[in-house]
């Protein structure tokens, strides 16, 4: 079975988010088929900020010590590292080198925008056609701007489609639809089962495990301490908030 055909739209397959050895190790030991990174939890382990472009190199290194696992898996490149294409489409050959079976490309930028149109096409274009399944994300739900069937028709001819934050059964229905549609999994969003029937072909965590993972270490910190409250989840903005500038 390849990486693709896991994709089967109606029957979505989660794929978990590690974001070291360890946490994509423990993954692979329980049966998932295949295990994705996440950016924010690879950003945050090596003391840089998330989808600042800043972890090209942590991203390669990880990739290259997950190969002897044996479980697929699918790398979270941010936007790609670069604005030019050939550099893009080499990021994802050294990936493939390395046995890495997919890549995640987002067009939403730093500083709230997103990529222009065109030339996420020419980003996208350039990183297909590898052997490696490229996902193309669009942040038009996550950055509140942007139109999401624009995004998709325009990245229609990459391998899959993510739409994080997209949570409307019925936008979800329409978006996959035109390609293999990857959502995040949000425990106030649609059940697994209603995401199932609209057509979704695959559900990922993005940063949850990381932050379950940072929220439960610090719970056993606090009972050791003799503390009673049980800690929130960190949000993504909370654990950016602790990041270097």
């Amino acid at each position: 079975m390849t990486f693709a055909d896991l994709h089967r739209p109606g029957d979505p397959f989660l794929l978990p988010n590690a974001w070291d050895y360890g946490s994509a190790a423990l993954l692979a030991d329980h049966g998932f088929p295949a295990v994705a990174t996440t950016s924010l939890g690879v950003a945050a382990v090596h003391g840089k900020r998330d989808a600042a472009g800043a972890t090209m190199n942590e991203t390669i290194a990880l990739a290259a010590a997950l190969r002897p696992l044996d479980v697929m898996v699918s790398v979270d490149v941010e936007a790609g590292f670069s604005d030019d294409p050939d550099e893009v489409a080499e990021l994802v050959l050294i990936l493939k080198e390395l046995g890495v079976h997919g890549v995640n490309i987002e067009d939403g930028r730093p500083d709230g925008t997103l990529r222009e149109i065109t030339h996420q096409r020419d980003i996208l274009q350039a990183a297909v056609g590898h052997g490696v399944f490229v996902n193309a994300r669009t942040d038009t739900h996550w950055l509140g701007t942007g139109d999401v069937f624009e995004r998709v028709q325009a990245y229609s001819f990459a391998d899959g489609i993510f739409v994080p934050g997209l949570t409307d059964l019925a936008t979800i229905a329409e978006v996959a639809a035109v390609r293999p549609l990857n959502v995040l999994y949000q425990a106030a969003g649609p059940p697994v089962e209603e995401l199932a029937a609209a057509g979704v072909a695959r559900i990922s965590t993005g940063s949850l495990l990381y932050r379950a993972a940072l929220r439960g270490a610090l719970e056993t910190a606090l009972a050791i301490h003799d503390r009673e409250a049980a800690p929130e989840m960190p949000s993504i903005a909370r654990i950016m908030g602790l990041l270097p500038r």
